[in-house]
C-alpha cells in the first residue's frame, strides 16, 4: 500500500516518509521530518516543527526520526532538534495520544506510550514500554528508564529508574509487575528486581552508592537486575525516591 497524504495535509518539500504512511487532514509534517515505514499522523499533529527555545537559529538544519509503525493521534506535536545534524527520535511502535507533546532533543525507546496531555520537556529520554499517564510532566533532561509507568498527573523532575512506576511528583510506589509480566521476563529476574529495589530505596545512605555496592557485591545474575543497578551511575538530576507509606516495592 503506498503512502497517502490526506487533502489539506501538508507535506513540505524535503520530508522523509517510509512507505505506507498515512499523513491525515490538516497534519503538517515538515521538512525536518524523517518518518519510518506504516507511521500515521492524525489531524492537527505537527511533525518536525521548530523547538520551543528562545535562542533556536531557524536556519540550523536538525531533524526528528520517528521509528515504523508509530502512530501520532490529534494535535501531537514533536518538535526538532537545536544543535545542527541533531534529530529528536521517536522509537518504533510508539504511541502517542492526543495532544502530547516531545520537546526538542528527546529520545524515546520502541513501544513507548505517552496518554493524553502527556508533555516531555527538551532532552528527555524514555526507555523501550515505557508508558506516561495523561497529563503528566517530564522535566527537562530527566532520564525514564525502561519498562515505568508514570502516573496521570505526575510531576516528573528527577530520574526513573527502570521497571518502576511513579506518581505525584517523583513517589516512587514499587515495581512495575504487570509491564515485566507482559514484557514475559522470568520469574528469577522479577525476584532479582525485587532484591534489588529494596537493596537500593530501602536502606539508607546514598541511593547512587547502594546500587553500586549492590552491583558489585550483591551477586545478581540476571540482565533486568543488573540493567536497574546500572542505571543509578549516570544522570545529573538526582534520583525519585520510594513512597515508604506505601511500602514501595510492587504492584499488580
Amino acid at each position: 500500500m503506498p503512502t497517502f497524504i490526506h487533502p489539506t495535509a501538508i507535506v513540505e518539500d524535503g520530508a522523509q516518509l517510509g512507505v505506507d504512511c498515512e499523513i491525515m487532514a490538516r497534519a503538517i509534517v515538515t521538512r525536518h521530518a524523517v518518518l519510518g515505514d506504516r507511521v500515521v499522523v492524525h489531524p492537527g499533529g505537527v511533525v518536525g516543527g521548530d523547538p520551543q527555545y528562545l535562542k533556536f537559529d531557524r536556519a540550523t538544519p536538525s531533524f526528528v526520526r520517528v521509528g515504523d509503525g508509530s502512530v501520532l493521534r490529534e494535535n501531537v506535536t514533536l518538535n526538532r532538534a537545536i544543535h545542527a545534524g541533531q534529530s529528536t527520535v521517536v522509537g518504533a511502535r510508539c504511541f502517542f495520544m492526543a495532544n502530547s507533546h516531545a520537546g526538542h532533543d528527546c529520545v524515546l525507546g520502541d513501544d513507548v506510550v505517552l496518554a493524553n496531555n502527556a508533555m516531555l520537556a527538551g532532552h528527555v529520554s524514555v526507555g523501550a514500554f515505557s508508558f506516561v499517564g495523561g497529563g503528566a510532566g517530564i522535566h527537562q533532561f530527566c532520564r525514564i528508564g525502561e519498562s515505568c509507568m508514570v502516573a496521570g498527573l505526575a510531576r516528573i523532575t528527577r530520574d526513573l529508574a527502570p521497571f518502576t512506576i511513579t506518581a505525584e511528583r517523583d513517589e516512587v510506589s514499587g515495581l512495575n509487575l504487570v509491564g515485566l509480566k507482559r514484557r514475559g521476563f522470568p520469574r528469577e529476574a522479577i525476584r532479582e528486581l525485587k532484591e534489588a529495589f529494596r537493596a537500593v530505596y530501602f536502606d539508607l545512605g546514598n541511593i547512587r552508592e547502594l546500587a553500586a555496592a549492590a552491583l558489585v557485591g550483591g551477586g545478581y545474575a540476571t540482565e533486568e537486575a543488573r540493567r536497574f543497578l546500572a542505571f543509578f551511575a549516570e544522570g545529573k538530576r538526582g534520583f525519585a525516591r520510594a513512597n515508604r507509606a506505601t511500602g514501595g516495592e510492587a504492584h499488580e
